[in-house]
């Protein structure tokens, strides 16, 4: 069946948010004096999993921890950095070309619509998209299809009429379980050894051209 829609992840592949997450928590961690352990930072899910840091946090810092003055400043530290953010490498070319090509695009993100679209309109790319399923209009995050089951709602496509493009293995898992064909571009800090489910993987947006990606899977 022939492609009509390409339907993107957004933190971690259109921007590198995971990167400025990442480091908002190094630096509220030294901020007391402490270095935090990278290993298993990233949740296996989508969604917010902040909660659970705030709580490792408190338990290595101790009594004297304020929970609310901590969260003003880290999040305030991250928006800095989010600030710098610019499309990742080779996105805007793969978007060009789908324009060229007629394909229209989503967004489908277990993140809410607060932090996307802001941020989608801050590198450009917020009009790009036709249509933004977030993680706030859905019961339940990736792993789960749910998201992406909407932005195919709001498309009106069938699974077979579009590409997901993911970052992370849980988001394969999800665009795989929806019907989707699945291209892999994982983030800095993925894993790429837990990407077998999906159809293509990249080390990059800049690796291959839009054109030799849809070639590829369709061979």
């Amino acid at each position: 069946m022939t492609i009509k829609a390409l339907i993107f992840d957004f933190d971690g592949l259109l921007v590198d948010t995971e990167t400025t997450l990442l480091e908002s928590w190094r630096w509220e961690w030294r901020r007391h004096g402490l270095e935090l352990e990278p290993a298993g930072f990233f949740a296996d899910h989508g969604g917010d999993a902040n909660e659970s840091r705030y709580v490792a946090l408190a338990g290595a810092v101790g009594p004297a921890y304020d929970r609310e003055s901590s969260h003003l400043l880290r999040t305030a530290h991250r928006a800095r950095l989010n600030a710098a953010l610019q499309p990742a490498p080779g996105i805007t070319d793969w978007l060009d070309r789908a324009a060229g090509l007629g394909l229209r695009l989503a967004v489908a993100s277990s993140s809410g619509s607060a932090h996307v679209s802001p941020l989608l309109d801050q590198v450009g790319l917020r009009d790009r998209f036709e249509v933004l399923a977030t993680g706030d209009e859905v019961g339940t995050h990736k792993p789960d299809p749910g998201v992406y089951l909407l932005a195919l709602d709001r498309l009106g496509l069938l699974a077979e009429e579009a590409v997901a493009f993911e970052d992370t293995a849980h988001g394969v898992t999800a665009a795989r379980t929806a019907g989707l064909r699945c291209v892999a571009v994982p983030n800095p800090h993925a894993d790429h050894r837990r990407f077998l489910a999906a159809d293509l993987l990249l080390p990059s947006a800049v690796s291959m051209s839009l054109d030799a990606v849809l070639a590829e899977l369709a061979a």
